[in-house]
């Protein structure tokens, strides 16, 4: 008698509440840790300080109104980052909250979420790269895909979780 066994794939479980602080900390993860987020970082600052300068040079301003310029337009700039990515967590908790409590399974095919209202699946080519913060695990698309996904580590449903999670990610994504 032949006895056919069945295969236990790894699976790691997560239960919570997404919160707009989630968000803001993925958010801030991305902005950190990807080339893009960096490069916005740096050049949305850069360029305002830059096009305020060269129209300060065009209009002959003197050299201390230009230093004032130039301070004024990085401030200017890097305000505009921070509220830019304040935004981008608020629309993203925004259309996550409408879930509810959320259920995400975690295993070597991908991952599925489900809430109160809606459910939705991703198999691991959606992403190509996570971080893990203190609190998150932030799931990333390609360079320029804009897929960003929240795991937080308040839910996971036993401690292995997080561990099994951790391993589930270095097998099909790549750490930053």
């Amino acid at each position: 008698m032949h006895m056919e066994q069945v295969e236990q794939t790894e699976r790691a479980v997560f239960v919570y509440e997404p919160t707009l602080e989630d968000f803001r900390r993925a958010v801030r993860a991305r902005a950190r840790r990807t080339g893009a987020g960096r490069a916005e970082t740096a050049l949305v600052p850069l360029v305002t300080t830059g096009l305020i300068l060269g129209l300060g040079l065009i209009r002959e301003f003197p050299p201390a109104v230009l230093a004032v310029c130039a301070v004024l337009g990085l401030g200017a700039g890097a305000f505009g980052v921070a509220r830019g990515r304040r935004g981008m967590a608020r629309r993203l908790h925004q259309v996550m909250a409408t879930y509810g409590q959320c259920r995400t399974v975690a295993d070597e095919r991908g991952t599925a979420t489900t809430g109160r209202t809606m459910s939705y699946t991703g198999d691991w080519k959606l992403f190509t790269r996570y971080a893990e913060t203190p609190e998150l695990f932030v799931l990333l698309g390609g360079p320029r895909a804009s897929c960003l996904a929240v795991l937080p580590k308040r839910g996971a449903e036993e401690p292995a979780d997080v561990d099994r999670l951790r391993g589930i990610l270095d097998r099909n994504l790549r750490r930053l």
